[in-house]
């Protein structure tokens, strides 16, 4: 095996979504690969696995074959580094040999009655992060399986299973606190556009649809995980969830849009270029949704699961940018006309407010994309929650801004400037010109 090849197999370990964790169901037909990963899941010293397979199939079913080279093992991140080096260094010949995993079930131990099923709980009790992997050492050898597989905690009290990994078993808890938090902002801003009705536009109903939207997402979230949590199945929950989170996705870009081209507030339109970026925006949202519930469904087994990343990851990059032209198109049209129209000091105000918002955008983008991402990388399986936290306080950070610095204000501050403003914002406006040459 070369030593590319294994470098890519740990690539395949990384690239697991962590929140697998439920019961689940894969179907494996002719699949050759010499490494297929499964679930990943956080256990306590209370784990186990549950792992039933059944219709299994082989293109080659010698008798002379080595069937231990064949089967089920569950390997930590940083075992898996020193297996790879195992690997290179020829010390083993094969992963299922290496002391540093530890095998479930190799084919080896099929009964001779039964070669094509085996049922199988795994009592583990060193808590760690594991992965469920599957090795097949057998040059060409093709398989087919059934897998049911099923990865849990017990709780050391009552003795109940807890389907959610250790690092995110407070999860619905979690969730359902950050529901009330946009639930109270949904209040606050129905009593705000009550308060100030008379200079309400429509974008600020925009606004409490795309909170209330976000909050229907949490409260599924919330369910789902617990439901999870208790069972190991969604059972509808998750359609819930991905119906209210591939409408919030589009609802949240579609806001960035607006507000960044001023509709509604600087004026009751958008212009062509301003409407593509929409058409463009709301389609790869809808791609973006659709990738994302392939890879949650179909789990890490399955063998496009890389090629639908890259599409999730390449579509959440473009949309990204693209929210970002409109706001740069209003900031260039406020410093154009704070030159020409005599309002100095109305524009620069409007100009510095749109700034802010690009910065803001750009950091929340950055935030949730990026750091959010190293964290999950870098925390320990126990504290992975905080990750989800961490993404879910940027996120209200930034929907507190926007609706801050966009509420509805029954005497806007931007036109109450006087003769001394206007002539200051005209000297800085100036200074500006001559900075930037």
């Amino acid at each position: 095996m070369a030593l590319s090849l294994r470098f890519s197999l740990f690539i395949i370990l990384l690239w697991i979504p962590i929140s697998y964790s439920e019961i689940r169901f894969s179907e494996i037909r002719s699949d050759d690969r010499q490494i297929i990963p499964f679930d990943e899941f956080g256990f306590t010293h209370t784990g186990r696995l549950e792992l039933n397979v059944s219709k299994i199939s082989l293109s080659d079913p010698n008798p002379d074959f080595d069937l231990s080279k064949l089967g089920f093992f569950l390997c930590t991140r940083d075992a898996w580094m020193q297996v790879l080096q195992q690997l290179e260094d020829r010390e083993v010949t094969c992963a299922l040999q290496s002391k540093l995993v530890k095998p479930v079930f190799t084919f080896n131990n099929l009964k001779s009655n039964q070669k094509d099923s085996f049922k199988v709980l795994y009592i583990e009790t060193e808590a760690d992060q594991y992965t469920l992997v599957f090795a097949n050492c057998l040059s060409q050898m093709k398989v087919s399986m059934s897998v049911k597989s099923a990865m849990y905690n017990l709780d050391g009290k009552s003795g109940r299973r807890d389907y959610l990994s250790a690092g995110k078993t407070i999860l619905p808890r979690v969730y359902f606190l950050f529901f009330l938090a946009y639930f109270a902002i949904a209040a606050i801003w129905i009593h705000v556009l009550y308060k100030k009705r008379l200079t309400v536009y429509r974008i600020h109903f925009f606004m409490l649809a795309v909170v209330v939207m976000k909050a229907l997402n949490l409260i599924c979230e919330s369910e789902d995980k617990s439901y999870i949590k208790r069972t190991g199945s969604a059972h509808g929950w998750d359609v819930l969830f991905y119906i209210f989170s591939f409408l919030k996705g589009i609802m949240l870009f579609t806001l960035i849009v607006l507000i960044g081209t001023g509709w509604s507030f600087l004026k009751p339109y958008l212009q062509d270029k301003e409407k593509k970026v929409l058409m463009i925006v709301i389609p790869l949202q809808i791609v973006a949704n659709i990738a994302q519930v392939v890879i949650d469904e179909t789990g890490p087994y399955g063998q496009d699961l890389i090629t639908w990343k890259q599409v999730f990851l390449l579509v959440d990059v473009v949309c990204c940018c693209a929210v970002l032209f409109p706001i740069v198109w209003s900031i260039k049209n406020l410093r154009e006309a704070a030159r020409t129209d005599g309002k100095a000091a109305v524009n620069l105000m409007k100009l510095t407010l749109f700034r802010q918002y690009y910065i803001v955008v750009i950091c929340y983008i950055y935030f949730t994309r990026v750091v959010v991402y190293a964290l999950e990388t870098i925390t320990s399986y126990k504290y992975l929650w905080t990750s989800l936290v961490a993404g879910e306080l940027a996120t209200l950070a930034f929907y507190v801004f926007t609706g801050y610095k966009f509420r509805p204000e029954a005497h806007n501050p931007y036109f109450v400037i006087d003769d001394e403003e206007e002539e200051a914002a005209a000297e800085a406006l100036k200074l500006e010109d001559e900075f930037e040459l």
